[in-house]
């Protein structure tokens, strides 16, 4: 339970601190440069699945063991969700997911009542169509991949490109371009999707992709190949019983080894539990009470540290992306929509960006408990407030953190977007107590409290934020503070000190 009222919260913070307290100076302006990031580095899904419509993972509250329900095509033309995506840009926009690998591509003029052989569902041209057109309208570039089930195989049943050079050819028609892609959605784990190949290997792999990439090089040059898109190989995939529902697992490590340096971006995927849709794999479920804790929330850093380790062995120097991420696998938990989870979503933007990643795409922007945006109301959850705050403050230059008073207070810093010289600190803090900070100068201040911590609806310095008719978004203006600000027990803030005068945001 937060100890402080909200309005107390609030009156605190407006006047700068006002608690017979030490407050620890953060040394802003002497924070060293450690990494920088991608100037859309927080991008976001839409599921593949979302745009033709299928079975995707069902809410809670329905039959018992349903794990997937019949959901119609997400409207990507709907005014409130253009605006609200709007308020996360510059992003990135992947389509892609598991249902991407078998799904068909109608061809011009085709109209189909049911998938061709090997595939499992149809994408139609108009649906396509829209997806380009709501890339251009949110300013968030597409990132995709291919399908590689059955029906695009050969009498071989080695791949072909016919597929992609449909989808290649009609984003170009619908005056779009692809900005990256995956070869398939995680390669590492072939057989989770229906229609696949029997027995893929990372054989398979290594000659399929090098297909795919001389097509690219060829048909697409503009188009940044990124891969192989592994995902839970340090340590979710370990659990795995052998001959599970979602099938044996390929090697990441021996696809690069049959390719190396071919990407121009490594990327893989995280998640560190899954959700209760999917307790019959045997691997355990995200557990509430943990959320707040360390080891919880440093398991992103686990993940990163292994697919680095093999970027830098097989593709050294390259930038490393994680292409899809959330609370749990198998659509989040029921916590995943609360503000209990915006802790863990901004701790993994932070620890990661600290690392070196460039691009970190939530799954999923509307779909499902761990969507950003509530899909049947278009209501924003914490996490998206959340993302906007980040996106404002948190500029493409990475700081060390700031020395903290507590291990229940994490701290991280960037240069303050916009402004040279300024700093954002961002202070998540996961205890009970609230803390004392010291930002050395006058600045502006965001704080996000919740009541109690798994609520769906988060304020931000005591008001609700919101959407007005116009397509802006409300409540989100800043509280002026002298300099001492205090962190309200387990609140996330965000501070704005311009002139920090740091060296290396200069």
């Amino acid at each position: 339970m937060i100890r402080k009222t909200l309005l107390a919260a609030t009156a605190v913070i407006a006047l700068g601190g006002a608690i017979n307290s030490p407050s620890p100076s953060l040394q802003l302006g002497k924070l060293s440069r450690i990494a920088t990031v991608d100037a859309r580095y927080q991008g976001y899904n839409v599921e593949m699945v979302e745009v033709t419509g299928g079975r995707f993972w069902a809410p809670y509250g329905g039959p018992a063991n349903e794990r997937y329900r019949q959901r119609p095509p997400i409207d990507l033309t709907d005014p409130k969700l253009i605006a609200l995506a709007k308020g996360l840009g510059p992003s990135l926009l992947r389509v892609s997911g598991t249902w991407a690998n078998n799904t068909y591509l109608e061809a011009e003029g085709e109209h189909l009542s049911a998938p061709p052989a090997g595939f499992v569902q149809v994408l139609t041209r108009d649906q396509w169509r829209r997806v380009v057109a709501f890339s251009k309208a949110v300013d968030a570039p597409i990132v995709t991949s291919f399908a590689v089930s059955n029906g695009t195989r050969g009498s071989d049943g080695i791949w072909t490109t016919g597929q992609a050079q449909r989808l290649l050819d009609l984003t170009r028609d619908a005056g779009g371009s692809l900005y990256a892609a995956e070869f398939f959605n995680e390669a590492n784990m072939p057989s989770a999707a229906p229609e696949m190949p029997n027995s893929y290997t990372a054989a398979n792999y290594g000659s399929e992709f090098r297909i795919f990439r001389d097509w690219a090089r060829k048909n697409a040059p503009d188009m940044k190949i990124v891969g192989p898109g592994g995902v839970g190989e340090a340590g979710l995939l370990h659990n795995l019983p052998a001959g599970a529902q979602f099938g044996s697992h390929v090697s990441t490590e021996d696809m690069m080894k049959a390719n190396p340096d071919s990407v121009d971006a490594v990327s893989y995927h995280f998640y560190g539990s899954v959700s209760q849709r999917c307790l019959g794999l045997g691997i355990g479920t995200a557990t509430k009470g943990h959320a707040l804790g360390a080891e919880w929330l440093d398991l992103t850093v686990r993940d990163f540290k292994y697919y680095a380790a093999l970027r830098d062995k097989y593709e050294p120097g390259k930038p490393i992306w994680n292409t899809e991420t959330a609370q749990a696998a198998c659509g989040g938990s029921p916590w995943a929509s609360t503000f209990l989870d915006t802790f863990r979503y901004l701790n993994q933007n932070a620890a990661l960006a600290q690392k070196g990643l460039q691009v970190v795409m939530h799954n999923t922007l509307a779909a499902s408990d761990y969507a950003l945006i509530d899909r049947d109301t278009l209501t924003p959850r914490p996490n998206y407030w959340a993302a906007v705050l980040w996106r404002r403050n948190m500029g493409t230059t990475v700081l060390a953190s700031p020395r903290s008073p507590s291990p229940a207070l994490r701290l991280y810093a960037h240069c303050l977007a916009g402004k040279p010289g300024g700093v954002a600190v961002m202070a998540l803090n996961t205890g009970e107590a609230s803390q004392r900070l010291g930002l050395g100068g006058p600045g502006l201040a965001w704080t996000m409290t919740g009541q109690p911590v798994d609520t769906r609806t988060v304020q931000i310095n005591g008001r609700s934020p919101g959407l007005d008719a116009t397509g802006q978004l409300t409540g989100l203006g800043g509280i002026a503070v002298a300099g001492k600000v205090t962190v309200p027990g387990q609140s996330v803030a965000f501070y704005a000190v311009p002139n920090a005068n740091n060296p290396a945001c200069r």
